[in-house]
């Protein structure tokens, strides 16, 4: 048994990507701190060290326990904005009073909701979505997002990834979606009404008179507050109903 101990900004997206990439490489665990990030693994470290010799990991020696568990016992529930509680999926613990238990999957796409965008993403969603609206989750990773929608009443709900492998991990954690792999260019024009979009500037860049095309209004989320001119300016004819910043992210709800 040893941990593998990498060095990695908190609330960033290449955090996220980092701890998916460590669940995909066999981490039978993994806490985070900070600043560090630390995944455990069986067997001997050569193969994993070498993967992230760039990332200049260190390896370290563990005494033989559960870390499964251990890892496990690190994820507590959370509030975000004012309706949601998340709940990570192997523990029972009911929402309080007055808010939607949303359960996280911490793995293979990312789903465990504590990134600041995926946040903002739930806080804009608490706010504009409303029981009966058709919503697209663009980029849909573990689905939580998705999942979001349904407890908020939205119907239909979809989602798609470009990464077959997180519409597989959506598929296994949600019910009352349709997924598919692939982009929104794929969906027809004035499908839904709220399409919800976690993904970096130069993704929304890229798929942005898509996004026009599909929905009749948007949340997006994923980029940095300095850009969200940037992004405005993207969908010029759309108005902008609210804009919110957290931990150096922005959202914007067109």
């Amino acid at each position: 048994m040893f941990s593998l101990v990498v060095r990695s900004e908190a609330n960033s997206a290449e955090r996220d990507i980092l701890i998916a990439e460590l669940w995909e490489a066999g981490a039978t665990g993994i806490t985070e701190e900070a600043d560090v990030v630390r995944a455990f693994f069986e067997g001997t470290p050569h193969t994993v060290s070498v993967r992230f010799a760039h990332l200049q990991a260190t390896v370290h020696e563990e005494d033989p326990r559960d870390w499964v568990r251990f890892a496990q016992d690190q994820w507590t529930p959370f509030p975000v904005g004012d309706r949601f509680y998340l709940v990570p999926e192997w523990l029972d613990d009911p929402a309080p009073d007055g808010r939607l238990r949303l359960r996280m999957h911490p793995g293979m796409a990312c789903g465990t909701g504590t990134h600041a965008a995926t946040r903002l993403c739930l806080m804009g969603m608490e706010r504009h979505v409303y029981p009966g609206d058709r919503v697209l989750d663009v980029g849909t990773g573990a689905g939580i997002l998705a999942d979001a929608a349904t407890l908020l009443g939205a119907s239909p709900v979809y989602g798609c990834d470009i990464d077959h492998r997180s519409t597989l991990v959506a598929r296994a954690n949600i019910e009352n979606v349709a997924l598919f792999t692939g982009s929104v260019r794929s969906v027809r024009t004035n499908a839904v009404d709220w399409a919800v979009c976690n993904l970096n500037a130069a993704t929304l860049t890229s798929i942005a008179s898509d996004l026009q095309r599909v929905a009749r209004r948007l949340i997006l989320s994923g980029f940095r507050e300095e850009e969200t001119g940037t992004i405005s300016k993207l969908f010029p004819n759309r108005d902008t109903k609210e804009e919110l910043e957290l931990e150096g992210y922005a959202c914007l709800v067109l």
